[in-house]
Order: C-alpha cells, then sequence, then structure tokens
C-alpha cells in the first residue's frame, strides 16, 4: 500500500521538488529547474516589478478621489462619474497581480497585497467620500441598532410593521454592532457603516484561502480564485448587514469540515501524487470518531451564531453539510444532525412567529421555478443604468459559469480532488424550488456558489506546473492561459463596474434629503403611519418601534398602473379608520420605483403632483428633495 504523501510546506507548488538544488542537465551542468510558482527561475520578475505597480495603482487612486462626482450622479450611476485615473489604478493594479503571480510560490504575500489592494480600489470610494449612509437597506439596519441600544431588547415575538419580523428574531448581528457602537464610544454604526464591506472582504480573505489551499498547493491559483470572488462578488451582500457576517460564518464551519473531518481510509488514490493533478493538494490527514466529535463541539458555537445571525444562511449551511455526505470522504452525518436541531431549535423559539408564516407560503412557492428565481419585485429593470447592470450581471454568471464549467471539462483529476467544492457550488441551487426569498434567492444562491464556482473558474485560467507525463501541461495550453488569464480577469473587472455601481444613484442620497426624512419621522405622533412608495431610502424605519409603515408601491407593476389612476383613492380608501398618516415622498424613491421598474416612467412624479392637489393630503414640508403630506382624511 502506497504511503501518504506529505503536504508540501507553504509556498510550495504540486509538481515541485522541495529540493534547493538544481537538477543536472546532460551534460552535467545545471538545467533550469522551474520555480515553486512554475516560472522558471530566470523568468522570475525583478521585485520593482512586483511593488511599483502597487504604488502606482494606489497613487492614481488617490489622484481620482476628488475627481468623483458622487454628487451628481446621472443614468448610469458612478460609472461615468470616475475619473480616467481611477480606472488606470485597476489596470495597474490588475498587471502588479499578474506579475506578482509569478512570485506566488516563493512570495505569496504579494498577490494578498494585490487582493488586499483591489478590494479597497473597488469598493472603497463610497467608504471615503461619501458624506451620508451607502445603501437604504444599511440605514435600516442602523435603526435596528439604534432601537437596541436605546430599549436595550428586541422583541421576537412582538409583531411590529414594516417586515422588522425577522430583523427581531434574528437579533444576532445587531447584538454585536450594538457592542461595537459602545466599545468604540461613537453615537450609532452609521460612523463605520460605509466601511463594512472592506471589512468583511478583508475577513473573507484568510478563510476563502484555508479553503482553497486544503484543495489546491499552487497558490498562484489560490490567489487567483480569490481576485476572481472579489471580481464576481457584485451581489452586495457585504454591506452592513446580517447576509454578511453570516456568510462569513458559513465559510468558516465549511473550512473546518474540510480540513478536520475526513473519515480514515477515504481517501483512497486521492492521496497518491502521481494519480492526482499536479496542482492539487492531498486530502488532509483523517480523523478519528473522537476527534471528529471535538470539532463538533468546538464549531457549534460558529452555528448557533449562524442561527441567531440570518435565517436563511442556516437553511443553507445543513444543504451545504448535506452535500458533502454524499462523498464517502465526508460521510458524517453528526455533524450534520447538530446543525439541523440547532436550526430547528431557534426557528421553533425566538424565530417562530416568522417560521410558521413561512411555511404557510410554502404551499404557494414550492415548485414555482419561475416565480422564485426572479429579482426584485418587479422583475424588470428599467433606465439606461439599471438595465446596464442587469445585464452585466447575466454576463458576469455566465463568464464564471464558463470558466468554472472548461475546468471540469479539462482538470477532472483537480475536480476529483475538490469534489467538496463543486458539491458545495450546486447545493443551494435546488432552493430555487422552495421560495423566492422575497425576490432575493437568485442572489443568495449565487453568492453561496461563488467560493467554489471562484476556484474552477481560476482552474481554468491558472496551468499546472512541474507536471510530467500525462500531467504534462502542453506548451500550446500555457500559450493560450497566459493570454486568456489578462483577458479574463479585465473582462471581469469591467462587468464588476456596472453590476455594482450601474444602479449607485439608488445608493446614495444628498444629506439634506436624509434630514427631510428625519424630521418628517420625527413629528410623527406615536402609532401615526408612514406612508412610502418604497422603503428604500434612508432612515425610512427611523423609530420604527413607535409607528407604522405601508409601502405601497412594493408589488406588481399592473397593481401600481391601476393606482396610479387615482392615488388619492387609492390610498385613502385602504388607510385604518381614523388613522394619523404621513405620506413621505422622496427622490431617492422616485429613483428606485423607476429603476426597479415598480412604477412606470413618470408614474413618480404623477404620483406626487396628484397627491399634492388632493384636498385629502395637506402638504407639512416642501424641499427640493421631496414632499411630507398629512392625510387630513374625506
Amino acid at each position: 500500500m502506497q504511503q501518504p504523501v506529505p503536504a508540501p510546506v507553504a509556498g510550495d507548488t504540486a509538481g515541485s521538488s522541495g529540493s534547493a538544488q538544481p537538477l543536472s542537465g546532460p551534460s552535467g551542468t545545471p538545467s533550469r529547474e522551474p520555480s515553486r510558482s512554475g516560472v522558471p527561475g530566470a523568468l522570475r520578475p525583478q521585485p520593482l516589478l512586483t511593488w511599483l505597480p502597487l504604488l502606482l495603482a494606489a497613487g492614481l487612486w488617490i489622484q481620482a478621489l476628488p475627481h468623483i462626482g458622487f454628487r451628481s450622479m446621472g443614468e448610469y450611476g458612478l460609472l461615468d462619474r470616475l475619473p480616467v485615473t481611477y480606472y488606470l489604478s485597476l489596470l495597474a493594479l490588475t498587471a502588479g497581480f499578474l506579475v506578482s503571480l509569478r512570485r506566488a510560490g516563493t512570495a505569496p504575500w504579494w498577490p494578498g497585497l494585490y487582493c488586499a489592494g483591489l478590494l479597497m480600489a473597488l469598493k472603497g470610494v463610497p467608504a471615503v467620500l461619501y458624506d451620508s449612509e451607502r445603501y437604504p437597506w444599511a440605514s435600516k439596519h442602523d435603526a435596528v441598532i439604534n432601537h437596541l441600544l436605546a430599549n436595550g431588547e428586541l422583541r421576537p415575538n412582538e409583531g411590529l410593521s414594516g417586515n422588522m419580523s425577522a430583523y427581531d428574531q434574528w437579533p444576532g448581528f445587531f447584538t454585536l454592532n450594538g457592542g461595537l457602537v459602545r466599545a468604540f464610544g461613537v453615537d450609532s454604526a452609521a460612523t463605520y457603516l460605509n466601511w463594512a464591506p472592506i471589512v468583511l472582504g478583508l475577513l473573507m480573505m484568510p478563510v476563502l484561502i484555508l479553503i482553497y489551499r486544503t484543495f489546491s498547493e499552487d497558490w498562484r491559483l489560490i490567489w487567483t480564485a480569490v481576485w476572481i470572488f472579489q471580481l464576481a462578488n457584485w451581489v452586495g451582500q457585504d454591506y452592513l448587514a446580517p447576509q454578511g457576517l453570516a456568510f462569513l460564518l458559513h465559510l468558516a464551519v465549511f473550512a473546518v469540515v474540510v480540513r478536520h473531518f475526513v473519515r480514515p481510509g477515504s481517501a483512497g488514490r486521492l492521496r497518491s501524487r502521481a494519480y492526482l493533478d499536479p496542482a492539487a493538494a492531498v486530502v488532509p490527514p483523517p480523523t478519528g470518531t473522537r476527534q471528529r466529535a471535538i470539532c463538533v463541539v468546538v464549531l457549534v458555537p460558529v452555528i448557533a451564531a449562524v442561527n441567531a445571525v440570518h435565517q436563511l444562511t442556516p437553511v443553507m449551511l445543513c444543504v451545504t453539510l448535506l452535500a458533502l455526505n454524499l462523498t464517502r470522504r465526508y460521510r458524517n452525518p453528526g455533524l450534520l444532525v447538530v446543525a439541523g436541531l440547532l436550526m430547528l431549535a431557534w426557528d421553533l423559539t425566538m424565530g417562530r412567529p416568522l417560521f410558521t408564516e413561512t411555511l404557510g407560503t410554502l404551499r404557494d412557492s414550492l415548485g414555482e421555478l419561475t416565480q422564485n428565481s426572479r429579482a426584485g419585485y418587479a422583475g424588470q429593470l428599467t433606465g439606461a443604468g439599471p438595465e446596464l447592470a442587469g445585464r452585466a450581471n447575466i454576463l458576469m454568471v455566465l463568464t464564471v459559469a464558463a470558466l468554472a464549467g472548461t475546468a471540469l471539462l479539462l482538470r477532472r483529476r483537480l475536480v476529483h480532488s475538490a469534489l467538496p467544492l463543486l458539491l458545495t457550488s450546486l447545493a443551494p441551487v435546488p432552493l430555487f424550488v422552495v421560495n423566492d426569498y422575497g425576490g432575493e434567492m437568485l442572489f443568495r444562491v449565487y453568492l453561496f456558489a461563488l467560493p467554489g464556482a471562484a476556484f474552477f473558474a481560476a482552474a481554468a485560467l491558472v496551468p499546472a506546473a512541474g507536471g510530467s507525463g500525462v500531467h504534462r501541461v502542453r506548451p500550446a495550453v500555457r500559450r493560450i492561459c497566459a493570454v486568456a488569464l489578462p483577458l479574463s480577469l479585465v473582462a471581469l473587472l469591467v462587468g464588476f463596474m456596472p453590476s455594482y455601481y450601474g444602479k449607485e444613484r439608488m445608493n446614495y442620497t444628498p444629506p439634506d434629503e436624509t434630514a427631510l426624512v428625519t424630521r418628517a419621522i420625527d413629528r410623527a405622533p406615536d402609532g401615526a403611519l408612514i406612508l412610502a412608495t418604497t422603503g428604500s431610502f434612508p432612515r425610512a424605519l427611523h423609530r420604527y418601534d413607535h409607528l407604522e409603515h405601508w409601502f405601497f408601491a412594493e408589488q406588481e407593476l399592473p397593481e401600481n398602473v391601476a393606482m396610479l389612476k387615482d392615488p388619492a383613492g387609492y390610498l385613502s380608501t385602504r388607510m385604518p379608520p381614523g388613522a394619523d398618516a404621513f405620506v413621505v415622498l422622496t427622490h431617492t424613491q422616485d429613483i428606485y420605483t423607476a429603476g426597479e421598474g415598480l412604477l412606470p416612467p413618470g408614474g413618480f412624479a404623477r404620483l406626487t403632483r396628484d397627491l399634492t392637489a388632493s384636498p385629502l393630503f395637506r402638504v407639512v414640508e416642501r424641499t427640493e428633495h421631496g414632499v411630507v403630506l398629512q392625510y387630513t382624511g374625506p
């Protein structure tokens, strides 16, 4: 029986000998040995070429900041407000990253610095420049944190309005941020809210590396996968929200499982270097029943935290663990049972109100694949920027899927050894059968499938180094990859920008508009009803525990078209008798309802005009950023 091959030390790549001595050629002279990055030693880039692009990119990015016109965004969001120097900084980062890959085997921190630089360059503009909270949903989470700090508790069994039940029944994220606000001594989470994508991205990097390092020893492939993950992560779930934290914890659990839950005798040929893809890592050492039991005990608090933070992620975690149990390597039902019991325990206690309500809707949503895979309420973006963003989203998904599919066909032995990553990428897809998750199931499935898809996409672009015999990569393949890698990274970069910033007009709100909304809600007496077309505007849920909310345009477009025929009559006939109601209509709502297809072109202006002219409503305050109306009744 062949003995397991010891895993190389960090920095080695598959196929390298690990010896410091050069190989001898036929004449006895040293021949050129491939370095541990797969690049001949004579072709290694000079150190200057490694760090100079990083400094150049940083200088261009900083120089671009004062020229970014975020306060005057048009149809294309931030895309046409970013100067040429900003885009040049991204190209410099990409070029420097490609150069740093040639030293990845001996100096893996250089690609790591470039990955951190890419994260800052892509998502740091709002954090550095914006004078208000980015993304209205983040301001809702800020409102929940403020409520927790003011009252000292959340009420999971009380049916609060404005779709707040999920927040109150899964309060872990808000409790954590309440502690951070107290620890930092700041007024609210709004102080650091815009930095959440940077912080979560930096925390995600070591977890991804740990996962990818489990299946590959080629640092070029590992860092390319991290780079692709960042470019393909346009879905926007990394803002200050429970999903971002829960996703990080989910990946941490997965990393521990694939490294420490290998069953004895299950590896087979996956421990044979002669069989493995040259870039593949041998299967981690097997663990006995006692060791796996200890790991379960260690993971219980992390899984419990996932359940306390978010309602959907525990389902994704259980589906992932179930997929791993389909392999002989990770057939450990004990952890799956523990995760399932923890999920049910939370759903039947803290989360019981929303859990039972969701079960009641499954009869209508079960099996409705078309409905469950739609994006948003209306599912039809309108306007140049949103339409471009929608097309870019689709092209990004297809590009990553095509690259990953290429690796599945051409690097089958790597796929065999990294089968857990493939299974966990496919595991969330059946959830389309169950529910639409408020029009967001499409984005959540993509998010949870992305880590594995990014790994295989990188495998299609980074050929194995040091192979011999049947594993030897033909020179033609290397030449193709040498061209395909930079082209693919640039293409993904081009796709990321409209996907992430094409709808940025919806995400940035001038401080004066936020102040208008705050004054309107502060004026409303306890128990009053706040009406707005949508909840996607800042401070929409300010004082949410004292007020009721009705976002009356968050429905299908035909119903809104009918509403626009007589908006005053539509609202008045549906208000509770004797309601003390206020209507808040702002510029951000206009942009959102038009971009998301909730109202037809010009619909928001017509709605505002008709309500303002109606004798059923009285103007309380009007500014260039919006109008506040009070319902006076017939």
